[in-house]
């Protein structure tokens, strides 16, 4: 039963990074410079990050509660 919290705590970690990765990497193929305000590069970095945090937690959180019910799914047919 620990080894199985361990391995769904290691999973949950790995899904999160690599869903972090790609959303920022996606979200650079947007031109936010063009929405900013000028001499405000703190403030939009802080914005892309904040972005990629949300956008990153949404879609990890569905992938990770899918790849549960799907584990959870055998036992409806028991």
């Amino acid at each position: 039963m620990v080894e199985s919290f361990g391995q769904q705590a290691l999973i949950s970690m790995l899904v999160h990074l690599f869903v972090f990765a790609a959303t920022f990497w996606s979200l650079q193929a947007i031109q936010l410079d063009k929405l900013l305000k000028k001499n405000r590069v703190a403030q939009g970095r802080l914005l892309f990050i904040l972005l990629t945090i949300a956008i990153g937690s949404a879609v990890s959180r569905f992938l990770l509660d899918y790849y549960l019910w799907s584990q959870q799914l055998p036992a409806f047919f028991q």
